[in-house]
């Protein structure tokens, strides 16, 4: 992670090697309405939530759901490296994804967060990559994304599949771009398309919209509120990894957009926006989010952003958590176990805000990693994580 210059104010996290490398406002209803009808859809095992006035509900019992878990890290880059379509292909077995759906289980979690490519999905700017060895296509990332779902759902685990990255165009790595663009639309019809009928499924419509700054640290594209909801202005086309100047853009999509895509499939799940500046600013969430009646609003707390105090969370989300859900798609810190964490945690569970950990996966060189291997033994993170979902899962 780092600050200042063009990768100002970014959270990102580089994989450890395997082979190559193993990392207006159209102001929101007053009224809430009712829970979306019952789908039609099959039965997984897991809670099938939905959004009831503030809260999120188990369509199953009308039981509040607070969603606590992890997010599951790799489907969002393996694809784009060329060794796998995640880290499950390296764990070995037939039932790997059995295995590590187990796992996870184990510690407590109720909700997992996947973070998707948008390449690898579609099987756009030659992704997912081959190697001397397989061929990789899109429909095999699919099909290897949907036998994790229903792994995770299996064990009792709601699965929230995000747009999080793309493929560098001619390398093999990974970036995010600031807003979604039109492919992202596609994406998302893709997505909810296959997944219209999963009750367990949530989506998440893009993981962090920004703002860039190019090496200078000078302001090259000031992403506004009325950007992030209708779309239109004009962003660099490099991603958060890469230096810009601004001046090859793409058209920006708006959330609007993906969330009118998501219900053209068919979809009727809830869908987490995150706001501004990397999911963290939530400033006039409700003056601009679409008109739907089943958001969430998604936070990013890292004790490297800006909001990051419990004056700003009772000031910005505790006023929205009056009015919407709120979940923590991503929690974490640059030392977690320095206290920041344990206190946005408590203060989360006092307005009844779910959180997910960032990041299962076994990075040895990030301190934010949850896990030392492939079968979930825990960092010391990984253990204050693990308390607290098994103590949350047994006091709800």
């Amino acid at each position: 992670m780092k600050e200042g210059g063009f990768m100002r104010h970014a959270r990102w996290i580089v994989p450890v090697a395997a082979v190559v490398v193993l990392l207006t406002g159209g102001a929101i209803y007053a009224e809430r309405r009712d829970p979306a009808p019952e789908q039609p859809g099959v039965e997984t095992g897991a809670p099938q939530p939905v959004v009831a006035g503030n809260r999120l509900v188990d369509q199953r019992s009308d039981a509040q759901f607070i969603p606590r878990g992890v997010n599951w890290s790799s489907f969002e880059y393996a694809c784009a490296q060329g060794w796998g379509m995640s880290t499950l292909d390296t764990l070995g077995g037939s039932d790997a994804a059995e295995v590590e759906a187990a796992a996870i289980a184990a510690w407590g979690a109720n909700t997992v967060r996947l973070p998707l490519n948008q390449d690898c999905w579609l099987g756009t700017r030659g992704a997912p990559v081959s190697d001397q060895f397989e061929e990789r296509t899109s429909a095999g990332y699919r099909s290897s994304v949907h036998e994790f779902v229903t792994a995770l759902n299996r064990q009792g685990m709601v699965v929230i599949l995000d747009l999080h990255s793309r493929k560098r165009m001619g390398q093999p790595e990974f970036g995010n771009i600031a807003m979604p663009d039109s492919e992202s639309l596609s994406f998302w019809r893709s997505v909810a398309g296959e997944y219209k009928d999963n009750p367990s499924v949530m989506f998440d419509a893009f993981n962090e919209p920004y703002s860039r700054y190019d090496a200078a640290d000078n302001l090259v594209f000031d992403l506004t509120w009325q950007c992030w909801r209708d779309g239109g202005c004009t962003a660099p086309i490099e991603d958060d990894q890469t230096a810009t100047a601004g001046q090859v853009t793409y058209s920006v999509q708006g959330m609007a957009a993906a969330v009118g895509e998501i219900r053209d499939a068919g979809a009727a799940q809830p869908v987490l926006l995150g706001g501004l500046d990397y999911a963290n600013d939530l400033s006039r969430w409700l003056d601009f989010a679409p008109d739907d009646d089943q958001l969430v609003a998604s936070f990013h707390s890292y004790d490297f952003k800006a909001c990051a105090d419990e004056k700003c969370w009772d000031a910005v989300l505790a006023p929205i958590a009056d009015r919407v859900p709120v979940l923590t798609g991503e929690l974490g810190a640059e030392d977690p176990l320095d206290g920041y964490v344990t206190r946005y945690l408590d203060w989360a569970d006092r307005h009844q805000i779910g959180s997910l950990f960032w990041v299962w996966a076994d990075h040895p060189s990030d301190p934010m990693a949850l896990v030392r291997d492939g079968t979930g033994t825990p960092t010391e993170y990984g253990v204050l994580a693990r308390r607290y979902l098994r103590s949350a899962a047994v006091g709800s």
